[in-house]
Order: structure tokens, then sequence, then C-alpha cells
């Protein structure tokens, strides 16, 4: 008997009396406990997945994304581009959406990649980022067209959406001329598989919960190599954290201690226990999800449906008729289905991986955040 094994048998030997004497349970009783939790363990032990090198979005091949912040405003935009147009996918269940070209993603209708995906602060002046992000595009000849012709640019395809940070006490007298296609422009400038989380992008200005929020991201790479990831402007009515705590509701999911470590053992709340969250005012939590497997976008639009359960996970409570919450799915199509996997079950597979990235990447940008000079919204890491 390998040296683990006896020391494993001892352990569970030891278990079985131990839970035999504390409950009263018959030996038997208590040995099916023992197994059952012996099992439990080595399973979670087993588990192949791990984060990606940067867990961050772009450890999805093909992806690159780009902040830019003003610090007087108080607001930021975050741009995502994929090395060629990608097949998308968009799933909204928040009450009140700041959309652009969602609709342009129903699989029914004419063009079935985007040239990029934008999130954004500023509410319905956020969606002139995306402007911006055309112009340049378009410059470079990359959107679609219908047959090139001489001077006639192509069309980009940027399905944007946007958070509410107008009332969080930057300067927003801006007149007729909003900073946000120029902050489209100067998130490309950044734009790379490096990128900073918290305070910082779409996220910049946003809050969560009663504490500050932002942007976070996270990736995951499964046992057969599929690259999982997630990117996500948290500006959420609910809260990452439980009542009276700096646990995150999200903890269960989390990876190599990438929001503290702090664990669930104290996580609880009553009902009606939401701590600061029951502030309404105007919210949103705005996402991109990504993989490298190529799926069409009918599968991608199962997976962005399943990814919004990460969001379930991470915010208490959620999809408020305040929040415009909007979870985008992406695919670089850099792999294929890897053989001998159903796609119906790989869709499957990659819906649950997503939900859980969203989860960690929501965890991340209120652990990475910090407090925006002269605020009272004080971080989650001044509590």
């Amino acid at each position: 008997m390998k040296r683990r094994d006896l020391i494993s048998s001892m352990a569970a030997a030891t278990t079985v009396g131990l839970a035999a004497t504390a409950t009263g349970a018959s030996a038997s009783e208590a040995s099916e406990h023992a197994q059952a939790h012996a099992e439990a363990h080595t399973e979670a032990k087993a588990n192949p997945s791990t984060t990606g090198a940067r867990n961050l979005i772009t450890d999805v091949a093909g992806l690159k994304v780009g902040n830019a912040q003003d610090t007087d405003v108080k607001t930021g935009v975050t741009v995502i581009i994929p090395d060629k147009p990608a097949v998308a996918a968009v799933d909204v269940r928040g009450g009140g959406p700041a959309t652009r070209e969602t609709d342009a993603l129903s699989p029914e209708n004419l063009v079935q990649t985007v040239d990029g995906i934008v999130l954004s602060g500023g509410s319905v002046y956020g969606m002139a980022s995306a402007d911006g992000v055309c112009a340049w595009m378009g410059a470079r000849n990359r959107g679609f067209s219908m047959g090139a012709a001489p001077g006639v640019p192509p069309s980009p395809i940027l399905p944007t959406a946007c958070l509410y940070d107008l009332a969080n006490g930057g300067n927003k007298a801006w007149k007729e001329t909003p900073p946000y296609r120029e902050l489209g422009l100067k998130a490309l400038e950044s734009i790379g598989e490096e990128f900073a989380l918290g305070t910082a992008g779409a996220g910049y200005g946003a809050n969560s919960g009663g504490i500050k929020g932002g942007l976070g991201s996270a990736s995951v790479i499964s046992k057969e190599g599929i690259t999982v990831g997630a990117i996500v402007a948290v500006n959420s009515l609910g809260a990452a954290i439980g009542p009276g705590s700096k646990q995150f509701w999200a903890a269960p999911f989390e990876m190599d201690n990438e929001f503290g470590g702090l664990g669930s053992d104290e996580l609880r709340a009553g009902s009606e226990n939401y701590g600061k969250a029951m502030q309404p005012r105007g919210n949103t939590t705005i996402a991109v999800i990504s993989t490298d497997i190529a799926l069409t976008r009918v599968e991608l639009q199962r997976v962005a449906i399943m990814a919004q359960d990460g969001l379930a996970r991470a915010l208490r409570p959620v999809h408020a008729p305040f929040d415009g919450d909007v979870v985008f799915a992406l695919s670089t199509g850099q792999r294929e289905v890897p053989e001998g996997n159903p796609r119906s079950f790989m869709t499957l597979r990659i819906g649950a991986l997503a939900a859980d990235t969203l989860a960690r990447a929501i965890a991340r940008a209120i652990f990475e955040a910090t407090a925006l000079e002269g605020s009272k919204v004080p971080a989650w890491r001044d509590l």
C-alpha cells in the first residue's frame, strides 16, 4: 500500500470513530459518512482546472483589451477587440439596460460576427464611446461590407453596454460634449493582453452594494484545454459580500486566493438582510464571456444565458428593475470542439465554466478596487 493511501485509510478510520462517538450513529452509518467525505475531498483535489497565465480574459487566444478613464468626470471605457471578427451573442436580464447594436446579435440577422465589444460608464451618453472605436476601425478598413467600393468605408459591428455612474460626484457638466467618444479612442491606445483591474476602465466610476465597484476579469483552463475568460464592470445594486462581512458570495469558486482567500465559513444572510445593498439608484453589471472554442451564435446564446448565473452567484440581489445587467458571449474560434465531444455537451461545459468564471471576475473587481479621491464610498479594502 502506498504511503498516501495508508494515511488516507488511517484518516478515514479515525473519522469513522469520531463521527460515531459524536453523533451516536452506528459504525456502518459513520463509515458511509466518512467515505462520502473522503470521496468529496479526493474529487476536489483532483480538479484539474487552472487559471490562465494572466487570469484575465486575454488568456483566451485572439483577444485584446484596452482601458481609458477620465479622473475629473469619474468615468471610463473598456474595449474588447478580437484579432479577427468573432461570433457573438448577448443575454439581457436587467430592468434598465443601456445598449447599442444588441439586436444585431439575434441569430436570424445578417451579420454573424462582431469587430469588438465596448463597455462604458455614462449611461446613455456612454454609447458614444463606440463612435470613437467605430471611426478608428473604419479608418483601418475593419468592419462589415457588402462589397468593397472606392471611398465607401466598412461598417464595424460594435455591440455596446453602459452602466450608470452619473451620480458618483464627478464633473458631468459636459453640456454638448460628453467625453465618451474620445475615451473610446483613448482606450484603443492601451489595447493589449495586460490591463488594470479595479478602479479602471468602464469600472472606474462604479459602485456596488454600498461600496466601490470596479472592473474585474478572470480565466479558467479546463482539463481538455478549453479556455474561458470573463471581464466585467460591476456597478450593481446588489452586494458582492455578505452583510457585516468582507467575505465574497463567490468564495466557493475562488482559485489561487485571487480575491483574498477568505473562504465562506461565516458567510450567511437572512432573507431580508441585504446590508447596504438595498439603495435603489441607476445600476448595472455589464460583462463579456469568451472562449477559444468555435461555437455558433445559437450555442453562444446558451452560453450567455448560463453565464448570467455567475451574477447570481456573486451578487445579492441581482437583475433588479434598477439594474441594466447585460452579458455578451464571444468566440474567437481558435480551436474546434474537441473530437469525441457532442456539441451540445461542449456548450454545457463552456456555459458552466463561464458562470463560475464570471462570478470570480465580479469578486476580483471589488477586491482590486480603490476608493475615488474625495468620495464617501469606501472600497472593500477599507472596510
